[in-house]
């Protein structure tokens, strides 16, 4: 690029801390060490830090290491207790008593206290306060790749207080598994299960350490009766991990861009191990937060919205009810968008949203296995403040038609502009193949001067005359041919002002544009299904005679595969003049 971005704005990015920008706003989120965008216009360029999570704004993250450049998951070391450590990592101890599962009673800490001369002694007084067995459950708040569990006495007693009876249970957090595990334990309204991997009944030996499985578990849980000889004591209680965590996720907070902004090109960089996976999504809306929050009134199985005072729930007040008042949390499907995911290898998309949009979210899921991880460097986007429009719905027919075949479509759009929009005279239009032409573009039912722009495989454009806030909600039509090849291709589309080519194009939602037509989207289904594979066969030469003279001894297929939903192996099988089948040629994705 020629020029050099000459507004910059290195911030920390907090809802409400960034007033409406005018033009093109850059956003990075990581990357820190990577010199701002140079870009042909003076724009606005924010910077956002990788660990700047707030709960309250809808943050959040979970075993994850940040660093100013990068997030990956974290990586735990075999050599390191993580009982000690529990807490930090957003897990907790839980011991179980007569009510039920609660924290940890004061002499039990002396399991978890790493000086191995303080003893926790089983001499059967946890039966006066719970169960006749001693249960601890070790919840890790979330799936980790465990290695081993480790427990003995004091030195001094490793001949004669060892337990003898124990259980080693494991439960991997999956809530839909809830209940459904061998070993149930804890009061109704408050349990725990479990499966048993280690049921030992007649031990004789005072150091324990035995292998976890190589799986993902949430939880362990540590079960010990009374010595049928003697008593038994723990001087240190200790689990170890080792690897990558299997699972980790980020979510950004939502993200105030100011005022409603077109959103435009999402990119990003990052890497993927064998074995393991990034999943980058996000979302977009209209209000600063994209929860429904629900209260108990205790009347039968009645919710609310609002608090006892009558004021609608956010979450802050939805943090101040008592736990048994909360009842849960929906998707604000009126404001917000559902998250919408990438593929992490193509590093670039289009932002989720019907239309302009005020507020943006970012999340990352990470999958590792023990060796192996994901790595996420920096993720950036651009919006334009003001919009191109309010609102610009569009809208196809037909609405379905047949596989291969060129057929006539017509493109509807109508858009809501506001004084201040920016307008736009340029629409661009994808399609699954080249369209064969572009015949008329109407307006308010009146065909107009345009200019194709732009034809190739990928989709056109054309430019209109200038549509502003004096032709609001004027029906634009543009008549096309092109084929399709399976069923819900989608014909996206984008409007855009060519006087500011810097800004962000628009893209449109579907919707009813047309209150003549019946379609109300953008996608477009097959009149035939399944009716027929293989269409508009062709062979280059037409005779193929592979006698090694030199002419035509090579022979070009070429095809339309229809009916499909996405990329299939195809075959060529080669038979000689008598049927005999002499092989199969090729085997590429199509």
């Amino acid at each position: 690029m020629a020029g050099r971005l000459t507004a910059c704005i290195w911030a920390v990015l907090w809802i409400g801390s960034v007033g409406p920008a005018s033009g093109l706003t850059i956003y990075r989120i990581g990357g820190e060490s990577l010199p701002p965008p140079e870009l042909d216009t003076p724009d606005e360029f924010v910077q956002i830090s990788w660990s700047d999570i707030d709960a309250a704004q809808h943050g959040s993250e979970e075993l994850l290491v940040f660093d100013p450049d990068f997030v990956r998951p974290q990586r735990f070391d075999s050599s390191v207790n993580l009982v000690p450590i529990i807490e930090e990592q957003g897990g907790q101890i839980l011991n179980l008593v007569w009510i039920g599962w609660g924290p940890p009673q004061a002499d039990d800490l002396f399991m978890f206290d790493q000086d191995p001369n303080t003893i926790y002694l089983g001499d059967g007084h946890f039966a006066s306060h719970g169960p006749p067995h001693k249960y601890l459950t070790f919840d890790f708040g979330a799936p980790l790749l465990l290695e081993r569990i480790r427990f003995f006495p004091r030195t001094k007693h490793l001949t004669d207080r060892f337990v003898e009876t124990f259980r080693i249970g494991i439960n991997d957090g999956d809530p839909l598994k809830d209940g459904s595990r061998e070993f149930l334990l804890g009061r109704w309204g408050d349990e725990l299960d479990f499966d048993i991997i280690y049921d030992i009944t007649e031990n004789t030996e005072a150091v324990i350490e035995l292998p976890l499985p190589a799986e993902p578990v949430r939880r362990v849980l540590f079960s010990a009766a009374e010595n049928t000889r003697g008593i038994w004591e723990i001087a240190e209680l200790e689990i170890y991990g080792n690897g990558f965590a299997p699972f980790a996720d980020y979510v950004s907070n939502v993200i105030d861009l100011g005022a409603l902004a077109s959103l435009g090109e999402l990119t990003w960089a990052g890497r993927e191990d064998a074995g393991a996976s990034v999943a980058l999504s996000m979302r977009s809306g209209l209000d600063a937060d994209p929860n429904i929050y629900w209260r108990t009134t205790f009347r039968g199985g009645e919710r609310t919205r609002f608090d006892a005072k009558g004021r609608p729930l956010t979450l802050a007040l939805y943090n101040k009810l008592a736990l048994g008042e909360r009842a849960g949390t929906t998707h604000d499907t009126e404001n917000w968008a559902f998250w919408g995911g990438y593929d992490f290898t193509a590093g670039q998309g289009v932002m989720v949203g019907d239309g302009p949009q005020r507020y943006v979210q970012l999340r990352a899921d990470f999958s590792s296995s023990r060796e192996t991880s994901g790595q996420l460097d920096w993720v950036q986007f651009a919006v334009s403040i003001p919009p191109v429009a309010q609102r610009a719905v569009a809208e196809i027919a037909p609405a379905a038609a047949p596989p291969g075949e060129v057929t006539a479509f017509t493109y509807k759009l109508r858009a809501v502009l506001a004084s201040d929009d920016v307008g736009f005279d340029r629409l661009d239009i994808d399609t699954p193949v080249r369209a064969q032409s572009v015949d008329e573009v109407r307006i308010s039912g009146a065909p107009v001067a345009f200019e194709v722009v732009r034809l190739d495989e990928t989709g056109f454009a054309v430019q209109l005359p200038k549509i502003d806030a004096q032709r609001t909600e004027e029906l634009i039509e543009v008549d096309f041919q092109t084929a399709i090849f399976k069923f819900g291709t989608v014909f996206s589309g984008r409007i855009s002002n060519s006087d500011q080519p810097q800004e962000v194009p628009q893209s449109l939602e579907s919707g009813d544009a047309d209150a003549l037509s019946e379609s109300n989207r953008l996608s477009v289904g097959l009149t035939r299904l399944g009716a027929q594979t293989i269409g508009d066969l062709e062979l280059t030469p037409s005779v193929f005679s592979p006698n090694g003279d030199g002419i035509n001894d090579a022979v070009r297929i070429e095809c339309n595969v229809l009916n499909l939903v996405g990329p299939v192996p195809v075959e060529s099988s080669v038979y000689d003049l008598s049927g005999r089948l002499l092989g199969v040629v090729g085997s590429a994705w199509t």
